[in-house]
């Protein structure tokens, strides 16, 4: 689980589907509202608050992103809070009134550290991938987005593996990129990479 501070009052976590394994939650328990998904809830603010600062104390969205492969990605954004004058011995049930929103995404979304390694993984998967990909540079990092990926299960499984030895699943959404990032390559990405890059 990876907590990220956005603004004073948005949060941004990373799921991976083994954080979720080790709570005994499936992916789609995540869309029930049962005790198991509120104890990781609470674990997720604990952590928030011991990592950035982050307290909640009334009503807060949260926006739920599945990710292909890579797991959730979780937006907690604060609303308008009341002051409870005893917030410490109030159970997180009580302080909580949560709206939530569901999508899923078919994204497949990596960072890279390292313009170098997007260029390697790029001649290594050149002559096995699919068409598409877009790259991007943002916050000093670069960024592969593939839409939408057409793969048999275990392709699609070999080719996340290849994925993840250069680089890592990204807790951004191509949305964000797109507004944020400067566009590298807009489209075929491995093909373009491999042509200017040897």
């Amino acid at each position: 689980m990876r907590v990220e501070r956005l603004n004073q009052d948005k949060i941004r976590i990373f799921l991976t589907f083994d954080d979720l394994i080790e709570r005994g939650i499936e992916k789609d328990d995540m869309w029930r509202d049962i005790p198991k998904v509120h104890e990781l809830f609470n674990d997720m603010m604990d952590q928030a608050q011991d990592e950035v600062g982050f307290t909640v104390n009334g009503p807060v969205a949260v926006e739920v992103f599945s990710l292909p492969a890579q797991g959730m990605v979780v937006i907690v954004t604060r609303g308008k809070t009341e002051a409870h004058d005893d917030a410490e011995d109030l159970d997180y049930d009580d302080i909580y009134e949560m709206q939530v929103t569901l999508e899923e995404s078919d994204d497949v979304v990596y960072v890279f550290y390292d313009f170098e390694h997007l260029i390697e993984l790029a001649h290594r998967i050149n002559a096995k991938v699919i068409d598409g990909g877009s790259a991007y540079a943002y916050n000093g990092r670069y960024y592969l987005v593939f839409e939408e990926v057409d793969l048999a299960k275990d392709e699609y499984d070999d080719f996340i593996a290849v994925l993840s030895e250069y680089g890592e699943a990204s807790t951004l959404t191509k949305h964000v990129l797109q507004e944020y990032g400067k566009v590298v390559v807009d489209s075929d990405a491995v093909k373009v990479l491999c042509r200017y890059f040897d």
